[in-house]
């Protein structure tokens, strides 16, 4: 099922400084470090508190897309439908069907690239077609027919194949696929989303998450 690691946090300090830039006069330097326990860091914080609560949609939250996360996840196929229909939800690169599904069915541990979901006949007979396909590869001269074998794999492919991709969000698409998600009925997979963004640093605070 889904799962998240090697997360970076980007901009956060900076974004929240930033947050006061309408109602400020003159130069500016959103560079200056904030000492968390100051009096003024406080004052930023209440205020970039108050600005990320307000409603999707109404760009009093619109700070919130200076801090950027970069993230590793794995992910079921069945799930990138759902999380590409946000905007601004960067892919930064992913492992690829195109270029290597058909070795991967020469891994010992092909089978746990699988959700618990995949019945294991499913599994043994993409299995079959990767080894078919690559027994026949180099005898035959029909493009066509090796074409017609790689369609066979990779349109039999179940939505629960899994693979690994790193992506590039922010706090304010986060927000949204947060309060979207949050009790969707992929529980499993969209569960775990939310509960990892939950762990971001100052997330619920900023959003007024309770």
């Amino acid at each position: 099922m889904l799962e998240i690691k090697n997360t970076e946090i980007f901009g956060l300090d900076r974004a929240i400084r930033a947050s006061g830039n309408a109602m400020s006069v003159g130069e500016i330097d959103t560079t200056d470090k904030i000492d968390i326990g100051d009096a003024e860091y406080r004052k930023h914080t209440n205020r970039a508190e108050k600005l990320g609560s307000t409603k999707v949609g109404s760009g009093h939250d619109h700070y919130l897309l200076g801090i950027h996360v970069q993230f590793d996840i794995k992910y079921p196929q069945y799930w990138t439908i759902e999380a590409e229909r946000y905007h601004n939800f960067e892919i930064i690169t992913s492992q690829s069907k195109m270029h290597r599904l058909t070795t991967m069915g020469k891994e010992d541990d092909f089978y746990s690239m699988f959700n618990k979901y995949v019945d294991h006949d499913i599994m043994k007979n993409i299995r079959e077609k990767i080894e078919n396909y690559n027994k026949l590869k180099d005898l035959l001269s029909d493009d066509e027919l090796l074409y017609s074998l790689f369609m066979k794999i990779i349109s039999n492919l179940p939505c629960g194949f899994e693979m690994w991709m790193t992506c590039d969000l922010t706090y304010l698409q986060l927000k949204t696929i947060y309060l979207q998600r949050r009790n969707h009925k992929l529980k499993e997979d969209w569960g775990a989303f939310c509960d990892w963004c939950e762990t971001l640093p100052l997330f619920k605070e900023l959003l007024g998450i309770k």
